[in-house]
């Protein structure tokens, strides 16, 4: 097992007005400039101008990540306050208009907007996306297909997204809901190898549905600009520990894939199907669902599910380095998911008489606290 094992983070943020509690439409030009001089070329710019990404650099162990996210976040925290602007990281804001919302003006998504219209101006969500290297003589769909069924529980750690256009959802991750509005988006295509998946991005192209492979937009993919899978399905996390759980959950899951001599051979159509039903469990209950495990005539809880992961990668845990991954996703589900956590705020105001939109205000409090946890 590698336990130097590379890999890297990437986080999206929403730019929030202080005063207002709202997303930031239009923050300043001056302020996103000082957010990326702060991280140089770690800084991406988002969809709209409220939303900013931090792409780090390649890591080969947690620490590194640890050290890098908690003072890009703190660097972004500085870079806005002079501005009357906070740092919010999660899946959904939520007192985001997005009629209040403004375009980033670059081509890429100028085009985006262009083939997407409303589905494209109504996207106003942040995800926690992590890369892990797959050696090249290792091929990237067989370990995809071996990990795609565990998705869903890293999915339902994640949640983070229960508000929308300024009410509650109904959904621990409103924003993996809101994503099925979008082409190639969720658990992929039922692809057998390599070659199967470049094949049908080259049918994809032939027949104009897409310009390029990164079109492919599923919640796990291969990268098409480096040597790694991408995992898209998690939200973003406010807590910098729980991002860094997730993240580590996928590199372990991804290194076992990695060491087994056939990948991905037991997944099946059957597997796919499985996996799309517990990404639907998970993005309404969270970690409250029941959730489907292929080979057994019971359901999992997400405690059970995470004991069941733990009696199979336990052990290359403790070789990667990361002893204490299992007891650190138990402690989320012990404490809640920020979704539910989001929630008792939200109640809580309201029983203390605040309406609607002064709930949603504490809600926002909440979160720009625990991004700087």
């Amino acid at each position: 097992m590698n336990s130097q094992i590379r890999f890297g983070i990437e986080e999206e943020y929403f730019i929030t007005d202080l005063q207002t509690r709202c997303m930031a439409g239009q923050p300043p030009a001056q302020a996103v400039e000082e957010c990326r001089t702060a991280l140089g070329d770690c800084f991406a710019y988002e969809m709209f101008q409220g939303q900013i990404e931090v792409a780090s650099p390649i890591f080969t162990g947690l620490a590194q990540a640890a050290d890098y996210l908690t003072d890009a976040r703190s660097k972004l925290r500085s870079a806005l306050e002079p501005f009357g602007l906070g740092l919010l990281s999660t899946g959904s804001h939520p007192l985001a208009d997005w009629r209040a919302q403004q375009a980033t003006v670059l081509p890429h998504f100028n085009q985006l907007f262009e083939d997407f219209q409303l589905v494209a101006r109504r996207s106003l969500w942040s995800g926690l996306h992590v890369h892990v290297e797959v050696p090249a003589a290792v091929d990237r769909i067989q370990v995809m297909n071996e990990i795609l069924p565990w998705t869903p529980l890293l999915l339902a750690l994640s949640c983070s997204s229960p508000f929308a256009e300024g009410a509650d959802s109904g959904f621990m991750s409103y924003r993996q809901t809101a994503c099925d509005e979008w082409p190639r988006m969720g658990i992929p295509e039922y692809l057998e190898d390599e070659q199967a998946y470049k094949t049908y991005v080259e049918w994809l192209m032939g027949n104009g549905s897409i310009r390029q492979a990164s079109e492919c937009w599923w919640g796990v993919r291969p990268a098409t600009r480096y040597p790694t899978l991408e995992l898209r399905m998690t939200d973003a996390c406010p807590q910098l520990e729980h991002s860094l759980c997730i993240a580590a959950l996928f590199r372990l899951l991804v290194a076992c894939a990695i060491e087994q001599a056939n990948p991905g051979a037991s997944y099946s159509p059957t597997s796919r199907r499985v996996a799309q039903e517990n990404r639907w469990r998970a993005k309404r209950s969270g970690v409250r669902g029941a959730f489907i495990v292929e080979g057994f005539d019971r359901t999992f809880s997400a405690e059970q599910w995470l004991f069941r992961a733990e009696q199979l990668y336990g052990d290359a845990a403790q070789q990667l380095l990361m002893p204490d991954v299992f007891t650190q996703a138990r402690r989320i589900l012990e404490q809640g998911t920020s979704a539910e956590r989001q929630r008792v705020v939200y109640t809580q105001a309201l029983h203390q008489g605040a309406d609607a939109n002064a709930a949603l205000a504490a809600v926002v409090d909440h979160l720009l606290a625990e991004a700087s946890l």
